[in-house]
Formats: structure tokens, sequence, C-alpha cells
């Protein structure tokens, strides 16, 4: 059997209400630092002070500051004895509180003599200079970086509590090319990807992979339009319920989103465009749900150029980032290498004919 559409699109956020209806943020879960990065940070154990104690900052020789007052080259000041030496991160020995350069010091023997003063601190890195004890490893809400990532090691954290939303593909053969690019958009959104591979594109043979026990979100990649040999939408129909299929969106008309049991379910397009327009619009805002994300960035910015609209329709347009203005690269149809220059995108709404060069619009980043 054929799929058809229905006579009337479904409206983007009828369909985007429906597939969040009921979704609350998955558990956290711990995971370690080298998995971590992307991933939404929750439930973050606090650090430690570090350093734990005062270190040197650089080489040199480490003394105290108040013993050194009117040292000079001119007034070389004798010491009774030579100096600790003390390598860049080493702790700094008791009753010291600056470290000199090699050459403020000369030594002969069992004799020293300093040739310059010194400040207290001076290549001195103090306790909890770099990270003061109870500062969270990660800002709840927030995707895990690197600079969290290095903090979290350097005082001797193994693991980071994060929400990471278990994510299944199904891939219906045709669409292989897709199905790796939005593997590699949900990977970078700290999602937990498994991909799974139909044996074919009929409606036995995608029914057959279609699982959603062991998963928080299930995307079906290929097989949703019209053509003879689509059989996604039919297959999800089979296995669970399809909420709508058929949206009033631009690129991405023939996405779909349904149930399998409670794990929402979408389903893109084949095409690389329109399933990338369908997961901006769909997934992405599920994601965040899933893992309780923190709203993201967006960047106000005039329009370089006008941006035309279809009435009736959600349009997404890709911009670029050019001369402190949003240039607009496509709307409505995307060749790959309008996708491959932008920088941003921007949802207009179906109520919405476009917008004027000039007018600041909030656009959200593809690449935060």
């Amino acid at each position: 059997m054929t799929q058809h559409l229905p006579p009337s699109l479904t409206p983007l956020e009828t369909a985007l209400a429906a597939l969040l209806r009921g979704v609350d943020p998955v558990a956290p879960v711990e995971v370690p630092c080298a998995e971590a990065i992307g991933c939404i940070a929750a439930g973050t154990p606090l650090l430690a002070a570090y350093p734990s104690r005062d270190i040197a900052a650089a080489d040199g020789w480490a003394l105290s500051a108040n013993d050194l007052v009117g040292a000079s080259s001119y007034s070389p000041l004798p010491l009774t004895g030579v100096p600790v030496w003390v390598e860049a991160g080493d702790a700094m020995p008791a009753g010291s509180d600056c470290v000199l350069d090699a050459d403020a010091v000369e030594v002969s023997g069992p004799l020293a003599q300093v040739l310059a003063e010194g400040v207290p601190g001076q290549g001195v890195r103090r306790a909890g200079s770099d990270i003061a004890n109870g500062t969270p490893a990660g800002a709840e809400g927030h995707p895990v970086g690197a600079a969290d990532l290095l903090m979290a090691r350097v005082t001797g954290l193994e693991k980071l509590g994060v929400r990471r939303p278990r994510l299944h593909i199904v891939n219906v053969p045709g669409a292989t090319a897709t199905m790796h690019m939005v593997a590699g958009l949900t990977r970078a959104a700290g999602l937990d990807v498994e991909t799974r591979q139909a044996r074919a594109r009929d409606e036995a043979s995608i029914a057959d992979v279609l699982d959603a026990s062991s998963c928080d979100l299930l995307l079906m990649i290929g097989g949703s339009g019209v053509g003879r040999q689509d059989a996604a939408i039919t297959a999800l129909a089979r296995r669970g319920a399809v909420l709508a299929h058929g949206l009033a969106l631009q690129p991405g008309r023939t996405a779909a989103v349904g149930r399998l049991g409670q794990v929402p379910v979408v389903a893109l397009p084949g095409s690389p465009d329109h399933a990338l327009a369908a997961w901006l619009a769909l997934v992405l805002p599920l994601a965040d749900r899933l893992s309780a994300r923190r709203p993201r960035r967006r960047v106000t910015l005039p329009l370089a150029r006008k941006v035309a609209s279809d009435v009736g329709i959600a349009e997404i347009a890709l911009l670029a980032g050019e001369h402190r203005a949003w240039m607009p690269l496509a709307v409505g149809e995307w060749p790959l290498q309008a996708i491959a220059r932008a920088d941003a995108w921007l949802l207009i709404p179906a109520s919405h004919e476009g917008s004027a060069a000039g007018t600041p619009v909030d656009a959200h980043l593809l690449r935060e």
C-alpha cells in the first residue's frame, strides 16, 4: 500500500506539541569524563580547591619576600644557605611566598646571594586560585565542555553526572548519507546513539527493527515520503501510533511524529536538507527536553537582505554571519553548499510572510 499525505498538512507547532506531550527529562547518570563531552551536566559533584596548597607557577628559587627587602645587583643580599629550587607545579616550601628567576640568585658552593627583591605571591599559584572549593563540575543544564573536563581531571574526578538520552536510529536503505549526518548531529547534542539498519524498504522489514524497549527516543531515516517504495510511516502505524504525517514545514514536509509505547518517534525524510530541517524543528527541542537543557543561545542581527516566505507554511532559512548581519543563504529549499556555509537558522512562522532587509532577527546558532 502506497503512503499518502493527508489533505491538510499538520501545523508545525501542533506536531511539536504532540511529540513533547508527556516527555520528561531522563534520569542523570554518571559517565567517565572521556564520555561526558557535549552531554548536559546534571547533579555534577562539587570540586575540591585546586591547587590544594600554594605551588610554584614557574621554575626558580623559593624564598620569603620579607627577607629580600633592599636586595639588588648593586647591593646583593647574602643568605645563610642555598635556597630551595622549585619546578613549576612543586609545592612551595614552608616559610616561602615567592619564586625568583634563576639569575636572581648567585650560588657559589655553599654560599648564595640574592640580586633582586621579591613580592609576596610572585611566581606562586595560591591554593584555590584556579578552582575555588565547592565549584560545580559543570553548569547544570549546559553542555559539558573541554574546560569543564579539564577542571574535573585536575581535581581527580573520574566521572561526571550528566543527562544522556538514549537514541535509536533506524536507517531505511537509500538514506545512509543522511543517517550519518543525523547521527553526528545527535552525538554532538549529547545523546547516546545506536544505529540499526532495516533489511529492505518494505513495511515488514522496517517494522522488524522498530524496537523502543531500550531507548528514550527513536528516529527513522528515509521512507517517509509518498514514493512507491516508501513505507516508513505504514511500518510505524503497524508497530505504534502515527500522531502526524505531513507537516506544514519547508523543508521537511514529509516528516512524521509518532509513538512506540511511551517513546516518541520522529520519521525524517531521506533527503539531507529535509531531514536537517525536521531535525532542527522537531528532534532538537525533543532532545533538549529529554536532557533538561537550558534554552539555547540566539544571536540577534539585522538581515542583510529580505527573506520572503509563504503564508501557511513554516519555513526555515539558513543564514551566514557577514559584516555584523545575517545573510540569507536559502529558504524553503536548501542546496548542500548552503548547508555547508550556514552559521545559523531562522524559523519563519506560518503566519509570517518573511522580514524586510535590516529587520533584527533572533537566529539559532548551528554550532555553539
